[in-house]
């Protein structure tokens, strides 16, 4: 029986966490709440995400949706639509009015015409002012038709332009404007470069497949078609854009008087009056995208203060990590959080978690095996260096026998240290595959029982389930788990007396393929039923010291719980003795695996 007692790692655990709780202590900052220290903060703060590539993202993408929208909006191709409409629909009739009114009054003396704007605007459509001959038909006489067009057309602000019926401008609103003192805009004015731009900008804006509007002349109005329809007796109306990019709505309608062609009125809007409309409204979006577009910066550095600062914190953990293996790092916990933060946090600490526990098993592995093989060596060296002193051929024989022994012992110890360190990286390696345990028990049993490895116990298997089409298949390695089931029926054969045998029952529950190994022997003491999966622990009276090497369960513990199943060891019951207390009819090894 080889007794070790197994470093007491509770204490170095509490100061490496300790340690490493130590490290994330947040260091004392000064405390102020004055206007210059909250700045400052919030500067540092603004200053650190904007180094953050996540934080740019999200800033910018947001910020795209955004100026996308409000461009959109800002091009109001239908509100313009609809504008254009309208304002070509109140000059058409604004033009029938006017028109009605000019044809009236070209047939009477300028001084005896009285005009009534309420009563032209009751005028019908082809209805005619005043009670004069139908059957008259003079020329529009611009001296008698100005102080009409003079009043009709001050109050709504648009050009109006008379054309005789060869197409000639007889009476322009603008000359009206001059001859009141009105002051117009130099036509003739060179435009800056923030005119030119802007000019450019409205063009491309506008534009659109818009003609553009020219200035033909006073003797060209037949280039205007607008103005050639009318003269052919139909109205129309049409929608330009000028050089400098503003919207033109212009209609056209004919002077008649008793179906009789006097000329063409053709009413256009002023250069910028759509535009300022238009405008007043790109305004209106451009203060309420500008409040949108600065609440929405701050809820995306909110949001990207969420997600990339714990990112960060995360990366500098694991940085620390990587640096500091041989004190622990905690990595920080955002698990409350339920986002893909929170798990990220989560699996962080889980592989942390798991690289220091595969640290502290190397480290354990390293210690054990240097204290198992230094008790071999030291024996060996002193048979050796005792080998001289020999005073008989039997005191040299026993050293042999000493020397032989140890090397025995040394070879089992490296073979099965060699097995067990290789068997983490063979599982880690290999796939996973399904494995049938009906066969493989049945191949395992067979081969104990033609081998007896040295025992005259025999093996005997059986199978239950729940129903005849049950099947015994589990994920995992095979060869891997062969070994386990070799490996406790070896041990059950050990402890068993000659002629005995050896029970190996396979069992399905629910989910879940159970194994288990009985055995007649002696049992397990109370106090091992734990420690006999320890590494290098073995408990065999009935053998001599150093004839196992006590790493057999410790691997099968090691193989079965990489298939995420269970082992475990008690003792069978049997009758209950002359004084009535119970007594162990054998040892059990209970296998438990996740059913396929």
């Amino acid at each position: 029986m080889l007794d070790r007692t197994q470093p007491d790692s509770s204490s170095n655990a509490e100061d490496i966490a300790s340690h490493g709780a130590s490290d994330h202590e947040d260091k004392p900052v000064a405390r102020g709440w004055g206007p210059l220290n909250w700045l400052k903060r919030a500067g540092q703060f603004f200053f650190a995400l904007s180094f953050s590539s996540l934080t740019r993202r999200i800033v910018s993408l947001n910020l795209a949706g955004l100026v996308a929208l409000v461009a959109s909006i800002l091009y109001l191709s239908q509100f313009r639509a609809g504008l254009i409409d309208a304002r070509a629909q109140s000059l058409l009739v604004q033009a029938e009015i006017i028109a009605g009114a000019i044809g009236a009054s070209a047939t009477v003396q300028t001084n005896a015409i009285t005009v009534d704007p309420e009563r032209l605007l009751d005028l019908k459509l082809g209805e005619s002012y005043g009670g004069v001959d139908d059957s008259l038909d003079f020329p529009i006489n611009p001296e008698r038709v100005a102080p009409v067009l003079s009043t009709l057309i001050s109050p709504t602000k648009t050009r109006a332009r008379i054309f005789d019926p060869n197409g000639s401008v007889l009476l322009d609103s603008r000359d009206l404007d001059i001859v009141r003192g009105i002051p117009l805009p130099p036509l003739s004015e060179k435009p800056g470069v923030v005119e030119r731009v802007k000019s450019a900008v409205r063009t491309w804006l506008n534009r659109g497949d818009l003609p553009l509007y020219r200035e033909l002349g006073r003797e060209n109005g037949n280039g205007y078609v607008e103005v050639a329809d009318a003269l052919q007796g139909q109205k129309r109306s049409m929608v330009r854009v000028n050089s400098r990019g503003e919207v033109i709505v212009s209609v056209a309608v004919p002077v008649q008087r008793s179906r009789a062609i006097h000329g063409a009125l053709m009413l256009s809007t002023q250069g910028d009056e759509i535009d300022q409309m238009v405008t007043a409204e790109r305004l209106a979006i451009l203060k309420v995208g500008g409040v949108a577009a600065a609440v929405m910066i701050m809820l995306s550095l909110l949001l990207a203060s969420t997600i990339a600062g714990p990112v960060r914190r995360l990366a500098d953990s694991a940085e620390r990590v990587r640096r500091r293996i041989k004190t622990r790092v905690e990595i920080p916990d955002f698990t409350r959080r339920r986002d893909e933060i929170g798990h990220l946090s989560g699996a962080l600490r889980d592989m942390t978690n798991a690289l220091y526990k595969r640290i502290e098993a190397i480290e354990m592995f390293a210690a054990d095996v240097a204290h198992e093989l230094k008790n071999p060596l030291t024996s060996l060296r002193s048979a050796v260096e005792t080998m001289p002193l020999a005073r008989n051929e039997n005191s040299r024989a026993r050293l042999l026998e000493v020397i032989e022994h140890d090397v025995k012992r040394l070879d089992r110890l490296i073979s099965d240290i060699s097995d067990a360190s290789r068997l983490d990286a063979e599982l880690q390696r290999q796939d996973a595959i399904p494995v049938d345990l009906k066969r493989l028990l049945g191949t395992l049993v067979a081969v104990a029982n033609e081998t007896k490895l040295g025992h005259d116990v025999a093996v005997e298997a059986r199978f239950e389930g729940r129903s005849p089409t049950d099947t015994f298949s589990v994920t995992g390695h095979d060869s891997r788990l062969g070994q386990v089931v070799s490996n406790l029926l070896s041990n059950a054969q050990s402890f068993s007396e000659a002629g005995a045998k050896v029970r190996l029952t396979c069992r399905r529950t629910r989910g879940e393929i159970e194994i288990v190994v009985d055995d007649d022997g002696p049992g397990i003491r109370d106090d091992a039923l734990e420690r006999i999966f320890e590494r290098f622990y073995t408990d065999r009276p009935h053998q001599g010291f150093g004839q196992n090497s006590g790493l057999g369960l410790s691997i099968s513990k090691q193989i079965v719980d990489a298939h995420g199943g269970r082992i475990w060891a008690e003792n069978r019951a049997g009758p209950t003795d002359e004084d009535g207390a119970p007594t162990v009819a054998g040892a059990r090894f209970v296998v438990r695996l996740p059913a396929l």
